[in-house]
């Protein structure tokens, strides 16, 4: 079995001083945010083997914060592909990992968030910020992977968890 992880970028700060889309910086509940979704993972699982984020800003800092708030001992990369990425460059990349990777979490941004839960489990599904969703394959290999394979395992948003993890 593989599992997907897909965490989409906590909330954006709009005014603060940034020059291109890219460089757009978390906003103060964005920083909140984020590292309670990683003490969640940390707390529920499964941990990813591999966390791939969006060189974007706001994308690389939410998946660091989550990363150092839940102890994951997995490595990150960044890749551009993520940025202003679409549902089939999200399988593209996925048919290219090593199948040594059981579980991988990738860090990006909407609308592809939500429409890759969605092309991967047949279901409606909206993504806000900082969202995370554990989506299950049965398959053995990376390039197995394709649409309305997936069973979605759960989804779970920042405000539901504010108690219990904090922030």
């Amino acid at each position: 079995m593989k599992t997907l992880l897909l965490l989409r970028h906590a909330k954006s700060d709009w005014d603060a001083d940034f020059e291109t889309d890219h460089e757009r910086p978390l906003s103060a509940r964005g920083r909140r945010d984020a590292p309670r979704m990683g003490r969640f993972l940390a707390a529920n699982g499964p941990l990813p083997d591999l966390c791939l984020t969006s060189t974007a800003v706001r994308a690389r800092t939410t998946l660091r914060l989550a990363h150092e708030a839940g102890g994951w001992p997995a490595p990150i990369e960044e890749t551009r592909d993520l940025y202003h990425a679409n549902p089939p460059s999200v399988l593209r990349l996925l048919e290219g990992i090593d199948d040594d990777v059981e579980t991988i979490l990738l860090a990006g941004h909407e609308p592809t968030m939500s429409s890759v839960v969605e092309g991967f489990t047949g279901g409606q599904v909206r993504m806000p910020t900082a969202a995370l969703a554990c989506i299950d394959f049965e398959i053995d290999e990376w390039e197995d992977v394709d649409w309305e394979d997936g069973t979605l395992r759960w989804l779970v948003i920042p405000k539901a968890l504010k108690k219990a993890y904090g922030g």
